[in-house]
């Protein structure tokens, strides 16, 4: 075998190597994607159930969480949103509000008592869990269009992707949107984005989306523990 063979060779393997671990990333990115989809379907679902909805309205409001804020944000960017083109995330979506639906129906008389606790802790769990991946995803997602020196409006489309959804669906359930009552939550979706955008031009996607949802779940499940709000005239 000549050298010329042997570096051809070198390089193709090499080449391949890239792409295989170019696959296996991109299947971690997808799968934190659904993560965050079930997560903010599911907390959706508990919302409307709190609200005493048929499972259409659960499965509407779980749909509408999962995907409104992607969907504003594609609007901003002036695309078709994902949502529409693959719809696997609406599908996911409307598993994950039938499934919540299923057990707290079937359910209800062991939760009876204490429905109003446990609905608290999931709400602040799957809420916290979507709000943290879909930061990271608006960011991503803007990075994709080309804006990566954007810092503003990536951070803003990172902000809107969180809290697009949960806004849609307390809207849509009459209630007090999360974003202006709860312990710290536009702020740490804020937070996140900004640090997605910082690790990205470091260390690239993957991590930035990692590292990001992480510390705006650990902000809000922080802020919960510790009763952490913003100032509010009337308190």
């Amino acid at each position: 075998m000549t050298e010329h063979e042997q570096d051809s060779k070198f390089t193709k393997k090499k080449r391949q190597d890239g792409e295989n671990k170019m696959d296996i990333q991109e299947w971690i990115i997808f799968a934190i994607e659904l993560i965050g989809t079930v997560a903010f379907s599911a907390s959706g679902a508990m919302v409307g159930i709190e609200c005493s909805m048929d499972i259409f309205g659960v499965i509407v409001l779980g749909v509408s969480t999962a995907v409104g804020g992607g969907m504003v944000r594609d609007v901003i960017l002036g695309k078709v949103p994902s949502a529409l083109l693959h719809p696997v995330y609406v599908i996911y979506a409307v598993l994950a509000a039938v499934l919540v639906f299923c057990i707290i129906y079937f359910r209800r008389k062991y939760l009876q008592d204490g429905f109003g606790e446990v609905y608290d802790k999931l709400m602040l769990a799957m809420d916290s869990v979507g709000l943290g991946i879909f930061s990271a995803m608006g960011v991503t997602k803007g990075i994709s269009c080309g804006y990566i020196d954007n810092t503003f409006l990536l951070v803003f489309l990172g902000t809107m992707t969180g809290v697009g959804g949960g806004l849609l669906r307390d809207t849509m359930a009459g209630v007090a949107p999360y974003i202006f009552v709860k312990h710290i939550y536009a702020c740490a979706s804020i937070a996140g984005a900004w640090i997605c955008v910082i690790i990205y031009r470091s260390y690239g996607e993957l991590p930035a989306m990692v590292v990001s949802s992480l510390i705006v779940m650990l902000i809000r499940f922080l802020a919960a523990h510790y009763r952490w709000n913003l100032p509010r005239i009337g308190e």
